[in-house]
């Protein structure tokens, strides 16, 4: 089996790629290689020892699904690859959009519903909790300068300055919001959100649905450290059956098909809990609960090879998890080869 896999880009905000190869290859059952699909030749999964056999470049989302396509098609000439996982928000779209083609290369996957993607969107993340009950924290969308002053003056600071795929700011003063703002918008485009800030822990949720309604797979874990980009870089599996509840309510509710992840806020002042986001494809700490007895990595490839699935039940609580830095070392050589052929 060949399993190609996106999202190797991990660093300071880095992509799930690298933790959804490495829980595919610690499963029993795994006998087969993945193929790495990367966007940027520095991509430090490229270069990790034993995690990939090859790796191609694909073009970026923002150039269409024909540049895409065409490439997949090169690609699937060399390698007969059995099932594609990409693990970006920004590029689910796209494939999404070429799926029945890549069903008749050969090619399996278990994505979101267009559906899916546009009900749990961050710019409608507010009224999807009005539809189905949860808390939301209150946000504004801004596509101008001007709203963006308007924006603040009905949320007050401190506020959530967020972009539409990725990042979030927390800012104190109309400076920084106007600084995020432009740096939000060069990165990732309009509309950027801001959401009021509530003070309180932060839990994440990964989790399987099977498009049906059913939790394949759900585990809760506690940031117990959060960067600057508000990325948690240490957190610890919890039993919390709040979460969980949540967490198959909304699959139930929307038929979830995929891997997908919830942040969630509990606040400090009355306990509540509110809903920041729900992410369309599984985190980047997935590894963790793969180690903690679900592995949701290897649930997608199950899925999209038409395979029934028997739903977890359980996890191991008190399972940590602890980002660290760690110097990859190779060549001028092995570069020069990626950025001249598109491929290692």
């Amino acid at each position: 089996m060949k399993i190609a896999v996106t999202g190797l880009n991990n660093t300071d905000n880095p992509g799930p790629g690298v933790p959804v190869i490495r829980a595919i290859k610690n499963h029993p059952d795994f006998d087969g290689e993945i193929i790495g699909l990367h966007y940027d030749n520095l991509e430090p999964g490229i270069y990790m020892d034993g995690l990939i056999v090859k790796s191609y470049l694909i073009p970026y989302p923002s150039g269409g699904t024909d540049d895409l396509l065409k490439r997949i098609r090169y690609i699937q000439e060399k390698e007969k690859i059995d099932v594609i996982i990409p693990t970006l928000d920004s590029e689910l779209n796209g494939f999404i959009r070429i799926n029945d083609t890549l069903r008749s290369l050969g090619i399996k996957t278990f994505l979101p519903t267009l559906d899916n993607l546009e009900v749990r969107s961050k710019e409608r993340i507010y009224d999807f909790g009005k539809t189905y009950g949860i808390n939301v924290p209150n946000q504004e969308l801004v596509n101008s300068l001007n709203e963006l002053e308007k924006a603040v003056d009905i949320l007050k600071y401190p506020v959530v300055v967020k972009g539409i795929f990725y990042e979030a700011y927390i800012c104190h003063s109309f400076e920084q919001v106007e600084s995020s703002y432009y740096r939000l918008l060069n990165k990732w485009g309009l509309p950027i959100i801001l959401q009021e800030f509530l003070a309180g822990d932060e839990y994440n949720v990964a989790a399987v649905g099977d498009g049906n309604g059913i939790t394949i797979g759900a585990v809760a874990m506690r940031k117990l450290y959060i960067t600057d980009k508000g990325k948690g870089w240490a957190g610890v599996t919890i039993d919390d059956d709040n979460l969980i509840k949540m967490t198959h309510d909304i699959i139930r509710k929307v038929k979830w098909r995929s891997g997908l992840e919830l942040e969630i806020l509990k606040r400090s002042e009355d306990n509540q809990y509110y809903m920041l986001e729900i992410n369309s494809r599984l985190p980047a700490w997935v590894y963790l609960t793969e180690q903690a007895g679900q592995n949701l990595p290897y649930c997608l490839v199950q899925l999209a090879l038409g395979k029934k699935i028997e739903p977890y039940k359980n996890y191991e609580i008190g399972k940590m998890f602890i980002r660290c830095s760690y110097d990859l070392i190779s060549d001028m050589k092995t570069f020069e080869k990626i950025s001249v052929f598109g491929e290692l």
